[in-house]
């Protein structure tokens, strides 16, 4: 696959896995489903387990696959958001009526009550502390957890919640395969504020491009900036298609510029509406997407066919490896 290429693998996220070699990938940027919050609507969806442990062990297996074609200076970033037990499932309708119909109606309150049945020691309305409990379970396996990272909403979905504050930030984890890895700090640091002195007292100035007075600059190794803090404050992204969940572009452009070299490999294996494969392809990567849903699979093939730069390939379920 040449640089800025794209592909989307439609089928099962262990068995798309299988196919590909070991050490084929720079980087991994995802957002897995998360535990009971939605039903896609597709048969093998991960997300929809009665089991917090259950859920957890899934994760790991997956992540082990993962961790096996991830090269051993690559990086994943992983982006996982909480939840209260005995919620969710809000946005389950996600095919709408019809398929409401065809699956026995609302299944919402079953599901809710079973998932309550099956995890006894979480009282219900209990924050779950998921990101956490992923991100400990997949250290344990062999991660290693190097940074997490708070990802601030400004436009956070409305809660109905009167007891409690409403939440407007998930968590991005920074995990590695080895105690040393490729990592480009530069790439993304931020524009920094100093103090220098003028007439008639002390002011403030920005750091952040050629144009800095020389005596003012960051001049450790020709830096400009300062390195990223761990508090990204970034809007999400509507997205005029079915699937709701868009990862903002501005999030995975982060994650890809400082985990991944140019012409290397980015992998989602949660790809969805393919905004991680977009970015990388975009960016003078090469993006692999894995993807369940089929509908999820045209609106990828859709959003990036659009660009002339990019050469899409589809591979559904029994094709060819990658």
């Amino acid at each position: 696959m040449s640089a800025g290429g794209a592909c989307i693998l439609e089928g099962d996220v262990l068995d798309r896995l299988a196919e590909m070699p070991d050490e084929s990938v720079n980087c991994v940027v995802t957002s897995p489903p998360y535990w009971g919050l939605r039903d896609y609507g597709a048969d093998g969806q991960i997300g929809l387990e009665e089991s917090l442990d259950e859920h957890i062990a899934k994760m790991v297996a997956v992540f082990a696959e993962v961790r096996r074609v991830l090269r051993s200076d690559g990086v994943m970033w992983l982006n996982y958001a909480d939840m209260y037990h005995g919620g969710g499932y809000a946005n389950h309708k996600i095919n709408g009526t019809k398929w409401l119909e065809e699956h026995g109606g609302d299944r919402r309150r079953s599901r809710q009550q079973d998932r309550i049945n099956a995890n006894p020691d979480i009282k219900p309305k209990d924050l779950c502390g998921m990101p956490w409990r992923v991100a400990f379970a997949l250290q344990a396996d062999g991660w290693y957890l190097r940074s997490d990272v708070i990802w601030h909403k400004p436009n956070p979905m409305p809660e109905s919640c009167t007891d409690r504050p409403t939440k407007s930030h998930e968590y991005v984890f920074l995990m590695t395969k080895s105690a040393k890895y490729w990592y480009d700090a530069d790439a993304v640091r931020e524009p920094s504020k100093t103090r220098f002195h003028s007439i008639g007292g002390f002011r403030e100035g920005v750091i952040d491009n050629a144009q800095t007075p020389k005596e003012y600059r960051n001049t450790s190794r020709d830096r400009t900036g300062k390195n990223i803090r761990t508090v990204w404050t970034i809007p999400t992204e509507p997205m005029p298609d079915a699937h709701f969940a868009t990862f903002p572009q501005k999030l995975a452009h982060r994650c890809i510029l400082a985990g991944c070299p140019i012409g290397g490999n980015v992998l989602d294996p949660f790809s969805g509406s393919g905004t991680t494969v977009y970015v990388a392809a975009k960016n003078d990567r090469n993006g692999i997407g894995i993807e369940l849903n089929p509908e999820y699979v045209e609106i990828s093939r859709r959003r990036l066919s659009g660009d002339l730069f990019i050469d899409l390939v589809i591979k559904t379920a029994g094709s060819s490896n990658v």
